[in-house]
């Protein structure tokens, strides 16, 4: 998978993509991540990438000039399976979509700023529109990083137990059943018996029912309880 991730601060994604599971993933080639400075693609010695809403307002607006130049570019090398704009008012990212993308091949990400791009943007150039939650943050950055993390490890040799996130939290729609690890007890503290019993049958039923009973009690809107 390549994704090209268009942003005006690309220094503030170097650290998430360095460490852990994802500098794994990197160094294996099981990904490819491009950061693309849009000032890059600004045609006057300012790098001017936002100007003035037309009709006044508070804030200014990400211009369409510098956008459709690079997402034209990056279209000309290769066919891409979605361009998104990362914004506050897009769909509600969740463990489907992220399934979804994981088996694309090419996306580009575009990460918003200020009062949001120019509309013409959103009409012509963008196929997706993503949102990782009911708030505003300062740019897209801290949403594509976190996307981008969720998609990545769901790509088939990146974790070394790949059922690792077929049992994570949202995956059928349940939050994941509680776990522990040793010591068995502690502070008077005991591990339930059940995972004790090496009876992985009633094991697998016991991990089930206190999915469903924690999704009740914390999520109930998974289950349509709402």
């Amino acid at each position: 998978m390549r994704i090209d991730i268009i942003t005006l601060l690309p220094e503030l994604l170097d650290s998430p993509f360095s460490h852990s599971i994802m500098k794994r993933a990197l160094s294996k080639g099981l990904v490819e991540i491009h950061l693309i400075n849009l000032r890059d693609y600004a045609t006057n010695k300012q790098k001017q990438v936002d100007d003035y809403a037309f009709g006044g307002g508070a804030g200014m607006v990400m211009m369409i000039e510098p956008i459709d130049r690079v997402i034209t570019e990056l279209k000309l090398q290769r066919s891409y399976d979605e361009v998104i704009f990362l914004t506050p008012d897009g769909e509600r990212f969740n463990q489907g979509i992220a399934n979804q993308l994981s088996i694309q091949q090419n996306l580009i990400l575009l990460c918003g700023h200020y009062k949001g791009v120019d509309q013409r943007v959103r009409e012509h150039l963008i196929s997706r529109e993503i949102s990782i939650g009911d708030y505003v943050l300062t740019g897209g950055e801290l949403a594509a990083a976190a996307m981008v993390d969720c998609v990545v490890r769901l790509i088939p040799g990146v974790l070394s137990d790949e059922t690792s996130a077929l049992t994570d939290s949202f995956q059928d729609n349940l939050l994941a059943p509680p776990v522990y690890t040793r010591p068995a007890v502690y502070k008077d503290w005991k591990v339930p018996d059940i995972l004790m019993s090496g009876n992985h049958t009633d094991i697998d039923e016991w991990r089930h029912q206190q999915s469903v009973d924690r999704t009740r009690r914390l999520r109930p809107d998974l289950l349509g309880d709402e």
